[in-house]
């Protein structure tokens, strides 16, 4: 048997403007998901997927034949995972070419619409077990910037930016912990949000003074980093999500559901679902149940 793990993200910042070479601050969670692999003598993968409460939430069966993976039933679930492993063949051509099997099971360590990497915990756990580059794997997967499989592999806070002569990103491990985190909430907004569509969007929108937003959110995440009070760490925020609801045309999460809140509100990776950081001197847990919100979960509680 052999057995491995990979943490959860969150997007701290730089989030939609790292795809065009923004510094982005990015923190691995306690959650997580692990793969345990059993080889089996038969060329067939019997793979069994659970979640954070050890139930079944996928289980099917592939035939391995002339290193392609054929499912022995139809549903998106199994296509995909037969897409991962064409991409794996790709990268690794004699990986398949075998006539034993395995048997894989996956098991989440958070609810997976929660949004903290079910895809890319798996794609980071498979890429160990093949023994290729994860980045690429992500590429010819599920896309994206990439800074979640650093997070996946990593066990600080990191940076991360994309590198255009590398197919590997710059990804720094740094010390971000706040005197102030006591005052950080992690709040999930009982939607998750695709990444994608929220990838196609930002892609969409007429980009003018790239250059200069950049620069400003690097700058942003540096001053992040070496901030030591909750009121310039709120400032930090705002001034973000002024900059990012400008350029990708959206309206920030306070203004739209929190007005009333008394603190600084910022969306983690794609806006309009999964988690958002409140900053507040008080508990705000009842708040956020006021609106229907029950999952808030203080930062040290949330960060690996």
């Amino acid at each position: 048997m052999i057995k491995f793990n990979s943490n959860g993200k969150l997007l701290l910042t730089a989030e939609y403007v790292v795809l065009d070479g923004a510094k982005a601050l990015a923190i691995p969670t306690k959650y997580g998901q692990n793969l345990i692999i059993k080889p089996t003598e038969t060329p067939t993968i019997n793979w069994c997927s659970f979640d954070e409460q050890k139930n079944i939430w996928f289980n099917g069966n592939f035939e391995i034949n002339n290193n392609t993976l054929k499912p022995l039933q139809q549903n998106a679930v199994s296509d995909r995972i037969v897409q991962i492993f064409e991409a794996i063949n790709k990268l690794n051509p004699t990986f398949l070419n075998i006539k034993s099997g395995y048997d894989i099971e996956t098991h989440l360590e958070f609810p997976k619409n929660w949004g903290l990497g079910t895809s890319s915990t798996l794609i980071n756990n498979l890429s160990k077990w093949t023994n290729i580059n994860p980045y690429n794997l992500l590429k010819l997967t599920f896309g994206g910037s990439g800074y979640d499989i650093a997070c996946a592999e990593n066990s600080t806070p990191i940076t991360y930016k994309i590198n255009t002569e590398s197919e590997f990103p710059l990804v720094e491990p740094v010390c971000f912990n706040p005197i102030f985190k006591e005052h950080l909430y992690f709040v999930y907004l009982n939607k998750k949000q695709n990444s994608r569509d929220g990838i196609a969007h930002y892609k969409a929108q007429n980009k003018s003074n790239l250059k200069t937003i950049i620069l400003e959110i690097n700058r942003i995440t540096h001053e992040m980093l070496h901030c030591d009070n909750l009121k310039a760490f709120e400032n930090l925020i705002d001034a973000h999500e002024h900059i990012i609801a400008k350029i990708t045309n959206q309206i920030p999460a306070k203004d739209l559901y929190f007005n009333d809140f008394n603190g600084s509100i910022k969306s983690l990776g794609a806006w309009g679902g999964d988690f958002i950081l409140a900053t507040s001197v008080t508990n705000p847990e009842s708040y956020f149940k006021s609106k229907g919100l029950t999952t808030v979960i203080p930062y040290s509680k949330m960060i690996l």
